[in-house]
C-alpha cells in the first residue's frame, strides 16, 4: 500500500488537501479514491443498508449537537408510502465564533462535500439536495458550484443516475448571515425565504421540514465522513478513533487564540485537548493558557487540568462542558475574562432572532449587567443576578438553544473565576451607574 492510500485509510477527510495547490478537480479527486463510495452505492446497495452502514459506524454530527447521524436519518419515511419528495440538506453556515473547519473542507475539497451529499441524499431517498452557505464563504461557494457542475457531467448528478432510476439535483443557496440558522428548523425557515426563526417541534424536520416535506439536515463534516464509510466499511471507521472512546472516525480540531500556530487539524475522535494545543505549538512566549472553550463560543470554560480529558462527546460532557465543533479557543492569563464574556455575549444578544423573551431581553440584560462588572461599576446583587439568568434562560425556558448556548460560557466562568466577578462590584457610597429599563435596549 502506498503511503498516499495509507494516508487516505487515517485521514480521510484531508488526504486531499494541500495547502500549496488549487483543490482537486474531477478527474483528481477520482484519482485518489474520490467517488468510490457513489459507486459502490449505485453498484446496488439498497438505501435502507446505507443508513444501516452509518448508524453502524457511530457517526455522530459533527456541527455541535453530537446526535447519532444514522438514527437521525432513520426518522426518514422510507419506503414505498413514503412521500414521494424529500431534501437533504447541509448545514455550511458555521457561524459559531471561533470555527472554521467547515471552511477549509468546503474550500480544498469541494468534491467531497459534494459526494456526501448524494451518497446522503440516496440513503434517505432525497430528490433535491441543498448547501445552506453563508454568504460570505465566497471561495467555498465558487469552489462548490464548480464541482457540482463537474459531477453533473459526469453524470453523478440529474436524472437516472448510474442507471438506477433515481433522480437527484443538488444547489448552493448562499444566506444573508445570521448565528440562528444553525439552528435547523431556522435554517429551514431562511431556504424558504422566510424569516430565520426557530420552528416547534414536533413534527421534526425528518417528518415535516423543508416545505412540509420530510428533511435531514446535516452539517458539513458529517456528511463529508459518509462516502468514506461506505467505501471502507463501519469497522474501519469505529477503528479510527482513539482509546476508549464510543464515537466512530477522526475529528476535525483546532485551536485559535494566543498560541504559536492557530490551525485545524484532522486527529482521531478522542484526542485530548493537549495533543492539540501542541500541535499549535503551545501558547505564545509570555502567555499562560488560563480557560478553553473546547467547541465554540457556545460551549463551558474549561481549566488547564482538563487538557487531557479525551476530546469526544462523552467525555467532554462529564467534565462539565460540550465538545461542540470541537475547535478549542484558549483564553491566556493576560485577557479580561469579563471583557472576552462582554464580547461573546454582546454577539448572542445581537443573534437573537427575538422570537421568545427570555432570550430576547434576557441576553442584552445580561450584557448589561457584564459591562458594568468590567468597568468595576457593578452592583451587589449582580452576581447572584447573573447566576438566575444561567437559569431562567436555560433549555425548556427559551424556544430554542440559542439563549441556553449563550449561557454556558457565563456560568462556567462564574464557577471558576468568581473572584474576578466579585473585583467588578463598586465600593459602597459611589453614585448608582444609572442602569435601566432603556439601557436594556440600547444593549
Amino acid at each position: 500500500m502506498s503511503a498516499t492510500d495509507k494516508t487516505a485509510l487515517t485521514h480521510p477527510l484531508t488526504h486531499s488537501i494541500a495547502p500549496d495547490r488549487a483543490p482537486l478537480d474531477f478527474a483528481g479527486y477520482q484519482s485518489v479514491g474520490g467517488y468510490t463510495g457513489l459507486k459502490k452505492v449505485l453498484a446496488g446497495i439498497a438505501p435502507t443498508e446505507v443508513q444501516a452502514q452509518v448508524k453502524e459506524a457511530n457517526l455522530r454530527g459533527r456541527g455541535g449537537a453530537g446526535f447519532p447521524t444514522g438514527v437521525k436519518w432513520s426518522f426518514v419515511p422510507m419506503g414505498e408510502d413514503a412521500p414521494p419528495l424529500k431534501y437533504i440538506v447541509c448545514n455550511a453556515d458555521e457561524m459559531e465564533p471561533g470555527t472554521f473547519k467547515d471552511r477549509l473542507l468546503m474550500e480544498a475539497a469541494p468534491h467531497q462535500l459534494v459526494e456526501g451529499m448524494i451518497v446522503s441524499g440516496y440513503a434517505i431517498g432525497a430528490s433535491t439536495g441543498y448547501i445552506f452557505l453563508r454568504g460570505e464563504y465566497v471561495l467555498a461557494a465558487r469552489h462548490l458550484r464548480a464541482a457540482i457542475a463537474e459531477a453533473r457531467e459526469a453524470g453523478y448528478i440529474g436524472n437516472n443516475i448510474g442507471g438506477s432510476g433515481w433522480d437527484f439535483d443538488l444547489h448552493v443557496h448562499t444566506g444573508a448571515g445570521r448565528y440562528i440558522c444553525g439552528e435547523e428548523t431556522a435554517l429551514l425557515n431562511s431556504l424558504e425565504g422566510r424569516r430565520a426563526n426557530p420552528r416547534a417541534k414536533p413534527p421534526f424536520p425528518q417528518v415535516a421540514g423543508l416545505w412540509g416535506r420530510p428533511t435531514v439536515v446535516n452539517n458539513v463534516e458529517t456528511i463529508c465522513n459518509v462516502p468514506h464509510i461506505i467505501a471502507h466499511g463501519a469497522d474501519w471507521f469505529r477503528g479510527l478513533s482513539q482509546g476508549k472512546s464510543e464515537d466512530g472516525g477522526t475529528k476535525l480540531y483546532g485551536v485559535s487564540g494566543k498560541v504559536k500556530h492557530p490551525g485545524v487539524w484532522e486527529l482521531p475522535i478522542g484526542s485530548s485537548g493537549r495533543e492539540i494545543l501542541e500541535l499549535a505549538g503551545g501558547m505564545k512566549d509570555g502567555y499562560q493558557l488560563k480557560a478553553w472553550l473546547p467547541g465554540g463560543a457556545s460551549t463551558d470554560f474549561l481549566l488547564p487540568e482538563h487538557l487531557d480529558v479525551p476530546m469526544d462527546y462523552g467525555s467532554i460532557g462529564k467534565a462539565g462542558s460540550r465538545l461542540g465543533t470541537g475547535l478549542m479557543t484558549v483564553l491566556d492569563d493576560q485577557a479580561s475574562l469579563l471583557g472576552t464574556l462582554v464580547n461573546l455575549e454582546i454577539f448572542f444578544a445581537r443573534e437573537s432572532c427575538g422570537w421568545c423573551t427570555p432570550c430576547r431581553d434576557g441576553l442584552p440584560w445580561t450584557v448589561k449587567i457584564l459591562q458594568a462588572l468590567e468597568s468595576g461599576e457593578g452592583e451587589p446583587g449582580d452576581i447572584e443576578m447573573l447566576e438566575s439568568m444561567t437559569s431562567d434562560l436555560w433549555m425548556g425556558k427559551t424556544f430554542c438553544a440559542h439563549a441556553p448556548g449563550a449561557m454556558e460560557p457565563l456560568q462556567s466562568a462564574i464557577k471558576f473565576f468568581r473572584p474576578e466577578f466579585e473585583a467588578g462590584i463598586r465600593a459602597a457610597g459611589r453614585s448608582d451607574h444609572g442602569r435601566g429599563d432603556s439601557d436594556v435596549r440600547a444593549a
